[in-house]
């Protein structure tokens, strides 16, 4: 029987084959389609690695098959999700190469299937107050602390649908609303994950300044190339953070949704 406590959800960059013994791909199948991961175990401990946008990163973020993607965390057993995002920065201070724990976000998707509640499901409006678990947020800060890595304590997360860059007005909009980074695949990843009462946290790398901001123009291979430059950082973060976080805990994540699921 497939199982794992915790996930990574990522970029192919994020896992490294060589920290998970016993590492298998895997596919499981649930009702809303097939999802994809890898599972292996690191200082004992059951992790599943899923590349958000597939193997060889062809799905763009308004395609992925989030429903798909947390419920298939779900049935293995997952309880602490850490997500990964590449991030434009609205706020000098948060410079190209930093890491963000955000904290709240700002839905501006347009086209996405956003709750598992539709087609017959009963009506449950779920709790966000807390949409990126407070417990996993704080466990990261100090994890990163001690492992010398420089994060941002919190900062809002603002989700377009994408794949298009976003344009200068739209980020003085969003920075005026109060935003800090924003990136195209936080939404519905944490609301599904809040559904399904899992712990769900995010750390953004900050990969440009966005739009309107530095006088240049925005390339995708910009964001990857600043990716390749910081991904060991998060790397570490998440795989330390893993090893010593205890995998029972009481939170009110797992009854967002009124209930375990």
């Amino acid at each position: 029987m497939l199982h794992a406590d915790y996930a990574i959800i990522g970029g192919t960059g994020v896992y490294d084959p060589a920290l998970l013994e016993n590492a298998r791909e895997e596919e499981v199948k649930t009702r809303y389609g097939v999802a994809g991961c890898t599972i292996g175990e690191y200082h004992g401990k059951r992790i599943a690695f899923m590349p958000r946008h597939g193997k060889n990163h062809h799905t763009p973020p308004h395609q992925v098959n989030y429903k798909a993607n947390i419920q298939a965390l779900k049935e293995l057993g997952v309880k602490h999700i850490f997500a990964t995002a590449a991030v434009g920065s609205m706020r000098q201070a948060l410079a190209p190469g930093a890491l963000v724990v955000v904290d709240q976000f700002l839905d501006f998707t347009k086209g996405r299937p956003l709750t598992f509640f539709e087609d017959g499901e009963p009506v449950t409006h779920v709790d966000m107050t807390d949409p990126y678990c407070s417990r996993l947020r704080a466990h990261l800060v100090t994890t990163a602390a001690h492992a010398g890595i420089a994060v941002a304590n919190g900062g809002t997360y603002v989700c377009t649908e994408g794949p298009r860059f976003e344009s200068p007005a739209e980020i003085r909009m969003f920075a005026q609303l109060g935003g800090d980074v924003v990136g195209m695949t936080s939404i519905p990843e944490t609301v599904l994950a809040k559904e399904r009462g899992l712990c769900y946290s995010a750390v953004a790398m900050v990969t440009n300044y966005c739009s309107g901001m530095s006088g240049a123009a925005l390339t995708h291979q910009e964001v990857l190339d600043e990716m390749a430059k910081n991904v060991h950082l998060l790397r570490k973060l998440f795989f330390d953070a893993i090893a010593a976080l205890p995998l029972e805990s009481v939170c009110a994540c797992r009854t967002a949704a009124g209930g375990s699921m």
